[in-house]
Formats: structure tokens, sequence, C-alpha cells
């Protein structure tokens, strides 16, 4: 018999049972705040880190490296090298899908690799080096080199700029100088294209069929466990409603906090204010090497004697000096070839009037210095508006600042042509410490023109020294030609190093498992 209160209590659960569903549902998704705009989504054609954070996201990697920065087969099930270290084989792991349902091929592997070789700075290595890469069925192939590389391990699992993602051999015959349109994955999450709304939200759902190796996660390397059904990447360009949002439980994480509300984020109980990335990032000045005034190096050295960096971490970042770390020379500050020679160019006493005088000296004519400047990066922000463009000003430059989105910038800075047809003279930027620790992967110094990063210099004696690093056969070799590279570096200026920003992340206290070392990954995070 149906007494009015049961029918009550029936209705009452009736009701709830949704509630409770809705509630169970969100609980598997996580929310994450990410440091800008993804306006780009090829990780082989831009160097973004945004980018290659989406890149991490859907795409997997041969090799990873683990926190000790030492590459352990991830895609691979592992690889032989001859005796004269002339030919790789390597094996794929069994039970590798696509995320439309095809299996992994070495083929598949080959294309992306050859895709990646033409802009990957270490994957440009491997092209010099290359004499053939086959297929010897579908799940080993072999690279055969011209001459020994013991490097090639770690060019290919590095989770820096233009990571090198397997894609399906369809998409991975792309055009490497042109964007891919199809984002068909390898990796643990899946990218819901149909739901993507660029500036506002980007969605990642778990890949069902995504074989994670056994080890534990570490870094890159490891298990690749997703513990949410879905990941939502959730665009907000104003700090002030990200922090809002994070302290109402109305997202999870937030990767780049604005410093001035650190302090508000520390007091809330419920969420966690901490450093991820071991190695930071370095700010970086780079000029374009194409068009007047810098392609003259006489300007470029001119700025020397009035950089800051103090001043210029302060202005991106704050005054607490633990957020960052001055001075820095070319290489990341508290890595093993990180070093003081010729650094007085930029720790001796800060001297205007030398600037003045010797860009007078270069024969500075006033011409139009055009500076980019990124709205939505409050660091590069920073950087360019609050630090370079009135130091450039006080100094004698004609500076344009032209401000723009992240996206924008990104696409502006491939423009090759003068000032007057829509390019560019000068930017601030960072690059994550890993990449610029080692001259191997350090774009910012490479000299070889047209293939180099935006700016494009042309300076044969930091290529050779490059190679020389590559032959070094111990750490005190390498340490002598990154002190070489860097006394190079003051006198050519491919770009200035403004000191290393050591940004923090906030992520509510009911995440656990979120991992250290580089910038955020989503593998191992759970909701407690």
């Amino acid at each position: 018999m149906i007494t009015r209160r049961s029918a009550i209590a029936a209705g009452a659960a009736a009701l709830a049972a949704p509630r409770v569903a809705s509630a169970q549902a969100q609980a598997r998704i996580l929310r994450f705040v990410p440091q800008s705009n993804l306006s780009n989504i090829d990780p082989v054609w831009s160097t973004a880190v945004v980018v290659r954070n989406h890149g991490l996201m859907i795409y997997d990697t041969l090799y990873g490296l683990g926190a000790d920065l030492r590459p352990r087969p991830q895609m691979a099930a592992g690889h032989e090298v001859s005796a004269d270290g002339l030919r790789w084989t390597v094996t794929l792991r069994p039970g590798l899908k696509f995320h439309d349902g095809e299996p992994v091929r070495a083929r598949d592997c080959i294309a992306s690799i050859a895709r990646w070789s033409n802009r990957d700075v270490l994957g440009q290595r491997l092209d010099a080096l290359l004499d053939e890469m086959r297929a010897l069925d579908d799940n080993r192939f072999e690279i055969r080199l011209k001459r020994p590389w013991p490097g090639l391990a770690f060019a290919l699992g590095k989770p820096s700029a233009n990571i090198c993602a397997i894609m399906p051999e369809r998409v991975a015959r792309t055009d490497p100088f042109q964007q891919i349109q199809d984002y068909t994955g390898s990796g643990p999450f899946r990218f819901r294209q149909d739901l993507f709304r660029p500036g506002d939200i980007v969605v990642y759902e778990r890949f069902a069929d995504y074989v994670p190796r056994e080890e534990p996660p570490d870094l890159l390397a490891g298990g690749k466990r997703v513990h949410f059904d879905r990941v939502e990447w959730r665009v907000m360009p104003d700090p002030s409603t990200a922090a809002a949002a994070l302290q109402n439980n109305e997202v999870d994480w937030w990767e780049t906090p604005l410093p001035d509300l650190l302090p508000v984020l520390r007091r809330h109980r419920d969420i966690v204010v901490e450093r991820i990335s071991e190695f930071g990032n370095l700010g970086v000045l780079r000029f374009n090497f194409l068009h007047p005034p810098f392609d003259n190096p006489a300007m470029r050295r001119a700025l020397l004697p009035a950089i800051d960096q103090q001043a210029f971490m302060q202005a991106a970042i704050g005054t607490d000096p633990a957020l960052y770390h001055v001075p820095a020379g070319v290489f990341t500050p508290g890595t093993p070839l990180a070093n003081d020679a010729g650094l007085e160019v930029l720790t001796r006493p800060r001297d205007l009037e030398a600037a003045r005088r010797m860009l007078r000296e270069a024969g500075y004519k006033g011409e139009r210095v055009v500076m980019l400047s990124a709205t939505d990066l409050p660091v590069l922000q920073n950087l360019a508006e609050v630090a370079a463009a009135d130091l450039m000003r006080r100094i004698g430059f004609n500076v344009d600042l032209q401000a723009m989105d992240w996206g924008t910038h990104i696409q502006r800075r491939t423009n090759r042509g003068p000032v007057d047809q829509g390019g560019w003279s000068v930017f601030c930027t960072t690059w994550e410490g890993l990449d610029v620790s080692v001259p191997g992967s350090h774009q910012p110094i490479r000299g070889h023109g047209a293939a180099a990063w935006s700016g494009w210099p042309t300076i044969p004696k930091l290529e050779e020294l490059r190679e020389a690093w590559f032959q070094a056969g111990d750490i005190e070799q390498e340490k002598r030609v990154a002190e070489e590279i860097q006394r190079v570096v003051w006198q050519e200026v491919p770009f200035i190093p403004l000191g290393q920003v050591l940004p923090v992340q906030a992520y509510r206290r009911s995440l656990t498992g979120v991992l250290k070392g580089s910038s955020s990954m989503f593998w191992g995070v759970r909701r407690a």
C-alpha cells in the first residue's frame, strides 16, 4: 500500500536523483584556466607553450623525459642501436591506437618524425644527420644516421616547443609550414573540435582506448593514467575573473595567477599556490635581423648597458624575490651550463648615457621600431610596455608599441617584411627553462638564417659552437663551449636575457597528484 508519506519520499528521491547524477558528473570534470587563448592547435607549427600543452593532451610521443631529464620509452617499447651507432631500430608498444580507432603503425611514426624535423630545433639536427628512415613492418621502424647521435631519444621525447607528436600518416603528410586541419591524436585525451570555441572553451575527453604504460607517472614518462572523463580549458583573460572563479570553486586550476592576487589566493584555505615548473622561464628581448635598425649589431649592443634585469623582472612578476632570479645569462640559471662568462655586461652599474652614446655611434637615424606586446599574457605585456618600450624610448629609439592578443602576436611575428608592410622590430617573450638550458634545444641562439626562430639571425660562429657542443665528450667540454657561446652572444646579441621568471600556479586543494617539473599536465591528477 502506498501511503502519502511514501509517495512524498519517492517524489523527493526522484527530484534529487538528477541533482546527484549532475554532481557526480561534475566531479568527473576538471576545469582549468590556461595561460592564454588557444588560437593555434598545431604543436609542430607553433612554439607557444599553450600549444605545446594542448599537444601533450591529445598526442603521445615515442619517448618521454622523466623528472631526471633522461629519456625513457613511451609509445616505443624500446630500441636497439647498432654497434657503430648509425642504426636505431625502434619497436612500438602493442595496443597503441589513434582516436579514430586505427592502430598506430611504424609508417605513422616515420611521417610524424619527418614533419617535426622540419620545424624543431633538434629535429633539424636529425634532418641533417639522417640517411634514411624506413618501416620494417607495422610495429618496427629504422632510423639510419650518417653520424652517431646518442641524443636522438632525448630529442624525440623532450617536453618543450615543437613536440614530436605522433599523428596519423595522412595528417603528418601536411606541409610542416602549414597548419594541420585534422586533429586525430594518439594521446590520453581526445580533442572535441566540435565544442571548441576560441577565446572561450577547449574541451578534451578521456580516450577510453588509450593504453598507458605500467610504470608510475614521471613527468612525460611512465603511465599517463587519466582520472577525469573530461578536461575543460576555460579561457579567462581577466585575472580578477579567474581569481574569483577559483575561490568560488567554479574552476579547479589556474595556470598563471597574477602576482598581485597571490596573497589573496594564499589566504584561502581551499587553494594551493606553488611552483610547478622547476626550471621557470627565461625572459627574452628578441630582435629582427632582417631590417633596420637591428640588422646592425652595434644597434643591438647599444641596449646592453641599459638593461636592468631586476627592473624587468619586478615589472613582469612583482617584487617578491621568490618569483624571479637575476642575474641570468644565456642559459637557465641553476642548470649545469649556466655561467658568468662576460656577464658583467648586464651586472655592472647601469649606464643610460653610455647606451645613448653607443646608439649615436651606431648611426641610428630615428627609424621606427615596432615592438609587439601581448595584452592577454601579463608577464609579456609588462615586459614590453613597462620595461622594454619605456627603456628604449629613454635611450632614444623611436618606439611604436603595438598591442594585440597572444594569438595575433604569434601570427604577426612570422611576417618577414619591413615595419611599413606589417613587419616588426622587436618583442619580448619567455622561453621555458628546459628549452634554453643546453645549446641543442636553445632556439634563441640559433644563427642559421631563414630557418632560425623569428628574427632570423645569420651567425655562423654560434652554429659552429652549437655543433661543438654536440661533439663534446664530457660535461667539462660542454661547459667550455657554453661559456664561449655566451661571449659570442654579447657581441652578436641575437637576444638579450631579461631574467628568470619563476611563476607559480594555483589549484583547489581537492586536487591531488599534480605533477611537478614542467608546465601543466593532466594525467595522474585526481579529485580527493
